[in-house]
């Protein structure tokens, strides 16, 4: 095969494995491993340009020994070391990471000073018509078979990590690459041209020609392409593994919605169920307090229509019917102010929680402490009125289920926020289990959701054996006083 021919596809070879790779990378810029390849197309497109040169050089012999082949070569020397260069801080950057490029930088520098204290003895010591010759044999043993060896190993241990991360056809291809990058410099580079530089003088293109029977410069050529089919393969099957987990994430993304779907579906069936339970609480209620007092109205009306002729029994009678409306009426009120107490427009949050506490001490023993913290706000009725349920809720779980007759509520209010704390010290429970048991926890969940309709927050913490935890916080910024209530507080 003609030399030149040769020489015309080496650098075709090394040109388009640049070329490419760039491309590449372009279109996987997110990988930390496409942004080292930058380093290996400066490496392609140099050393191509490098070939090239030579190639001109040998196209033109009549200007051997003139000045502008001098020239021309020493600027082909420093293409290819220049090129080399880059080969080696790719592989230190594979080697090192993006966490220690300090290092690949300092191993950079030693190796371009190991080349120019080297390259100055030559120009000291070689003469002249062999100068270009062992710069150039010199050049590829201090930085060529280095920065191939370090690409091999760096690419080695890149395919580990992506044969870690189950990306099987990506480490095929980095592998290839490495084997290519590896033979590229330990038999390519070490079968320079003849010089005085060891081993070059019995180890070199000419031998590599006498024994396999073809030039050095196919081998490299060779090599170059297998690794750039190693690169560019690797990078499209990570675009396709890329592709994969987006289609993954996308799957796991409509699985989250449907999920979110199913939560809000059964969110509306444990509201309306807790809506029916309201309901048939509220109807209970009326039928205990208002019904038997009715009854026992009619059935007192009666008796006073029956003893009419009888004065006495009838200012009797009437006095016992005077005593049934005051117990109907305090029932009455009891329950509108378990429905919304009157105290909560009138006078604000604190004093309807202390009002609550006594009200819970009187009718069910719970001694509870209500104390405040900060400068207190005005606050809006939607604000007021959610923090007293969650109060509410809280206590009601205390006496149902804490085996505890203290408990305390602090109230915080701090700049744009208000923070609420009810707090027992009885049995407690475990959170994450009843919560997932499947057992209804209307109080809890509905503590959680009353919090989350103003923006705010609600954080249950609970062991068995210290009692339990109820934290609250809701935003005031958006829940500016609606002017319904003139008390502080309100």
């Amino acid at each position: 095969m003609d030399i030149i021919t040769v020489y015309f596809f080496y650098g075709l070879s090394f040109f388009s494995m640049g070329l490419a790779v760039l491309l590449e990378v372009d279109r996987s810029s997110e990988l930390d491993f496409a942004r080292a390849l930058r380093l290996l197309a400066g490496f392609g497109l140099i050393h191509g340009g490098h070939e090239w040169v030579e190639m001109f050089l040998l196209i033109h012999p009549n200007l051997q020994h003139t000045l502008v082949f001098q020239y021309i070569g020493e600027g082909r020397v420093a293409l290819l070391a220049v090129s080399f260069l880059f080969l080696i801080s790719f592989g230190a950057r594979l080697i090192a990471g993006p966490e220690r490029r300090r290092l690949s930088r300092r191993l950079i520098g030693v190796a371009a000073g190991v080349w120019m204290i080297g390259l100055v003895w030559l120009y000291l010591t070689e003469p002249a018509y062999d100068r270009l010759v062992a710069l150039d044999v010199y050049t590829r043993y201090s930085l060529a078979i280095p920065g191939a060896a370090l690409t091999a190993w760096g690419l080695i241990l890149q395919r580990q990590k992506f044969l870690q991360a189950g990306m099987k056809g990506y480490g095929r291809d980095v592998l290839a690459a490495a084997v290519a990058f590896g033979l590229y410099g330990g038999i390519g580079q070490l079968f320079a041209s003849p010089s005085n530089v060891f081993p070059s003088s019995f180890l070199n293109s000419e031998v590599f020609l006498d024994w396999f029977g073809f030039p050095v410069q196919l081998f490299r050529s060779m090599m170059a392409c297998v690794a750039a089919i190693g690169i560019i393969s690797s990078l499209r099957a990570f675009e396709e593994e890329t592709r994969r987990r987006i289609e993954s994430l996308r799957q796991a993304q409509q699985r989250g919605h449907k999920r979110l779907d199913e939560l809000r579906n059964e969110l509306l069936r444990r509201t309306v169920r807790a809506q029916e339970s309201e309901r048939q609480r509220i109807a209970q209620e009326l039928h205990d307090e208002l019904g038997q007092t009715l009854t026992a109205l009619g059935m007192g009306l009666s008796a006073i229509s029956s003893n009419a002729s009888k004065p006495e029994k009838v200012s009797a009678q009437a006095r016992q019917l005077q005593g049934v409306v005051r117990e109907g009426l305090a029932g009455l009120q009891n329950l509108v102010s378990g429905l919304h107490p009157p105290q909560l427009n009138d006078l604000g949050l604190l004093p309807t929680l202390r009002w609550y506490a006594e009200e819970v001490r009187e009718r069910f023993g719970l001694a509870v402490t209500v104390s405040s913290r900060g400068e207190e706000a005005a606050l809006a009725v939607d604000v007021r009125t959610v923090l007293f349920r969650i109060v509410q809720e809280g206590l009601t779980n205390v006496i149902r289920h804490a085996g505890t007759n203290k408990a305390d509520v602090l109230v915080v209010f701090d700049g744009d926020e208000v923070r609420i704390r009810v707090e027992d010290f009885g049995c407690g429970f475990n959170v994450e289990e009843t919560l997932q048991s499947g057992r209804p926890c209307w109080g809890v969940l509905g503590m959680i959701e009353r919090a989350a309709l103003l923006g705010g927050g609600c954080h249950i913490s609970s062991l068995p054996g210290v009692g339990t935890l109820v934290e609250v916080m809701v935003p005031l910024k958006e829940h500016k006083n609606d002017g319904n209530s003139s008390a502080v507080g309100g």
